[in-house]
């Protein structure tokens, strides 16, 4: 997981580089708290809503998310994670980031994940 902070790169500037690597974008739109980032993840990825809401289903989906380009055979996915700084003194954060960085690596070169972290 690649980290950059909003005031260096612009969200279209790492847009740009994302497509000119010939990899798709997926924006994940920034949450305040635990609760809002998994029902945003949720959302912006079509997890099935059976997964639940909580840290375990996150990484579930994303591996399910992950295997699905894969046997697609789609373009590699970027996640671009807005993530303001009232979430960053969340506890849960290290945790998500934790498991952003497992899908990763689970998915080889098929899922990268960059956080931007916002003012």
């Amino acid at each position: 997981m690649k980290i950059y902070s909003a005031d260096t790169w612009t969200l279209e500037e790492l847009q740009e580089q994302v497509s000119d690597a010939g990899r798709r974008t997926v924006m994940v739109p920034p949450a305040a708290n635990k609760e809002g980032v998994l029902e945003v993840f949720g959302q912006v990825l079509d997890f099935p809503e059976y997964d639940g809401v909580d840290l375990d289903a996150l990484n579930d989906s994303l591996h399910d998310f992950a295997d699905s380009v894969s046997e697609d055979e789609q373009s590699p996915v970027t996640l671009i994670w807005q993530v303001p700084a009232a979430y960053r003194t969340d506890r849960s954060f290290g945790l998500v980031c934790e498991i952003l960085q497992d899908a990763e690596f689970y998915s080889g070169r098929d899922l990268a994940v960059i956080a931007v972290f916002q003012q």
